[in-house]
């Protein structure tokens, strides 16, 4: 089916999908680097400063390749290692109790959740009206007759 939304409903899946990921990134990680730095210092996240500007780099380049479309499997790749280094240090809710294990148990279900769409996105390209024309409605027959 090509129907003429179909691809400025993909964009704008595309574009919600990453702003979570920027947003971290320019809005929290890059002004309070220091403080982030120190907090990951904290629960033992290893090289602390040199680990939050790779955080910082995958998650501003899996986040603008994402949401464009363009190499979005490779930006979707950035993301999920990101979601899978985040969600062990940080959301760890079996070794807390009480309401602290409740909290980082909505945050780890987040990250699961996120993690699900990035691999759907490696899995199936980044659709309709991306950059790179990965997981068009073209591509996707194609690839069924291969099959």
């Amino acid at each position: 089916m090509n129907h003429p939304m179909i691809p400025i409903v993909s964009i704008a899946g595309r574009v919600m999908l990453a702003t979570i990921f920027v947003m971290s990134a320019v809005g929290n990680k890059v002004p309070n680097f220091e403080g982030v730095a120190g907090y990951m210092a904290s629960v033992g996240v290893p090289a602390p400063h040199v680990m939050l500007a790779g955080a910082i780099l995958f998650l501003i380049v899996g986040g603008a390749t994402v949401a464009a479309g363009y190499y979005a499997r490779f930006g979707a790749g950035l993301l999920l290692v990101f979601l899978v280094l985040a969600t062990y240090y940080f959301h760890d809710f079996w070794n807390l109790e009480g309401q602290e294990a409740q909290m980082q148990m909505i945050q780890f279900m987040k990250n699961l959740s996120m993690a699900g769409a990035m691999i759907f996105v490696i899995a199936n390209g980044s659709g309709a009206g991306s950059l790179d024309g990965s997981g068009t409605a073209d591509e996707a027959a194609e690839e069924k007759a291969e099959f």
